[in-house]
């Protein structure tokens, strides 16, 4: 079974994915996964085609270079996901044929916006009231309010993703979304043995 987490930047869906792992669920994080991905040479260089010499600089991903590039202009950014999502779909498929486990985890930071819901059996939606998910991205990542608020526009807001979620876990405190995972989990688990 095929399990999607999702969340908005900020939300805490790494936290929670940690908490899915301690009780023995194995997680694949694909933006983790993508950007190793974006480091082998086909996909260097279908990138490189894009966005030019300086998509990489000292041998890394010019993050900053490729953000600014497709904030300018939408069409980069359909052309470098149609290069990065199949295959992060293709390596999770491998990633996911080599596990022995009820049901798996997927970590997709855009999962409804991209309309992947239709690939997972269940989907998982990380809320947190948008003051705490900027708090936390200005001390996890060390940039000004404006820029986190500016990332959150440009995401659909948890309103919009609440219907299209089969469980929702409000992160604010710790232990409380401990437990709402392990209820989850004990949830995900009985759908399996009736189906």
């Amino acid at each position: 079974m095929f399990v999607g987490l999702t969340g908005g930047i900020g939300s805490g869906k790494t936290t929670v994915a940690g908490f899915f792992k301690k009780l023995g669920v194995p997680v694949y994080h694909s933006d983790d996964e993508a950007k190793k991905l974006m480091h082998t040479p086909r996909l260097r260089q279908e990138i490189e085609r894009i966005f030019g010499n300086s998509a990489y600089k000292n041998d890394q991903l010019d993050r900053k270079f490729i953000s600014d590039q497709v904030f300018e202009d939408k069409s980069l950014l359909q052309r470098l996901n149609g290069i990065v999502h199949p295959a992060v779909r293709e390596d999770f498929n491998k990633w996911a044929g080599a596990q022995n486990s009820p049901y798996i985890i997927q970590e997709v930071a855009i999962l409804f916006e991209n309309n992947l819901q239709e690939n997972f059996d269940l989907t998982i939606l990380v809320t947190a009231p948008e003051e705490v998910r900027i708090d936390r991205v200005m001390q996890r990542e060390n940039v000004k309010k404006k820029a986190v608020i500016a990332r959150i526009r440009n995401q659909w807001s948890d309103e919009y993703k609440l219907p299209l979620a089969d469980f929702v876990i409000n992160n604010i405190d710790l232990d409380d979304t401990q437990k709402e995972v392990r209820e989850i989990n004990v949830k995900i688990l009985s759908r399996r043995i009736n189906t």
